[in-house]
């Protein structure tokens, strides 16, 4: 949260110290090379430009606050994994690994659930996902820190990660051919081509469009989040500042755990509809061969 922030926002000190250490080249490099590029290959197409687009560039904001943020989620993600697994042990397991257990228990489980019990070898990126996520989110209930996913550059980027992995799944497992025509839904009668083609379209812009509802409805709870504590916060300062927060902590740690949840959900139900245990055609093959075999004897 914004915590003590008067007027509702401000700029981490490690965010200032960061630009200031090495915004300088960073903003002389973005001056020279990408702000032109943006200018020439995309902006000048609508009669804009990137600074008008981005805001000005200043080294003061070189490295924008929510690429510092998510960094610093990053680290801490695999800090606090490491140290909560501490030093296995099957005889004696400490809390921390007792939790983790508890978690890795919990996403397999939703995964068996919705994809199925080939869904395992999808462990790694989902739970990625979510604890990432989690921690990104809980970030901004503490003091110095602000959630990445408040930002929709942060969100829209994990989006498009979560669509570009289950589409690469579905290829994978499909083929180019067969991944595009699941879009089309079940097989059939020719008689009802023209509804099939009407499928076909609404679910390819159902999927196209699936980067941006995953990134905007992250970004749009945890930023709404953010301004209900900041308004209220600021309401009737400083009282406001010492017993409110405390109440409000409460519901933004709910807020974050269930966001994390929802973006994790939502992936697995998307990798879900494209992905299919190996073996399905097999088994079927194997109980007509069995058939056949009865119906001979």
């Amino acid at each position: 949260m914004f915590l003590f922030a008067e007027g509702g926002h401000h700029t981490p000190l490690i965010v200032d110290f960061i630009n200031t250490t090495f915004g300088e080249p960073v903003h002389k490099f973005q001056v020279t090379y990408t702000e032109p590029l943006w200018n020439k290959y995309v902006f000048s197409k609508f009669g804009t430009s990137a600074s008008k687009a981005f805001g000005p560039y200043t080294v003061e904001n070189a490295i924008p606050w929510y690429t510092i943020m998510f960094v610093i989620a990053c680290l801490l993600t695999v800090a606090i994994i490491w140290i909560m697994k501490g030093k296995l042990s099957q005889d004696d397991p400490k809390p921390g690994q007792l939790t983790l257990e508890a978690g890795v228990l919990a996403v397999r489980d939703l995964i068996s659930r919705i994809v199925g019990d080939h869904g395992a070898r999808h462990f790694p990126v989902v739970a990625t996902f979510g604890t990432l996520i989690l921690v990104s989110n809980l970030m901004g209930q503490f003091p110095m820190f602000m959630s990445p996913t408040a930002s929709v550059n942060v969100t829209i980027a994990l989006g498009i990660s979560s669509f570009v992995y289950y589409n690469y799944v579905g290829i994978a497992e499909n083929g180019l051919f067969g991944h595009i025509k699941h879009f089309a839904g079940p097989k059939l009668p020719m008689l009802m081509l023209p509804i099939t083609g009407l499928i076909f379209f609404i679910e390819l812009i159902s999927n196209s469009i699936r980067p941006f509802t995953l990134g905007v409805r992250l970004f749009a709870n945890m930023y709404s989040d953010e301004q209900v504590f900041v308004q209220i916060t600021n309401l009737a300062p400083p009282y406001t500042h010492f017993i409110v927060p405390l109440a409000l902590t409460g519901l933004g740690v709910f807020v974050a755990f269930v966001q994390a949840f929802v973006f994790t959900l939502l992936s697995l139900i998307y990798i879900g509809e494209v992905s299919h245990a190996p073996h399905d055609d097999h088994d079927h093959a194997d109980e007509h061969h069995g058939d056949a075999t009865v119906a001979h004897a």
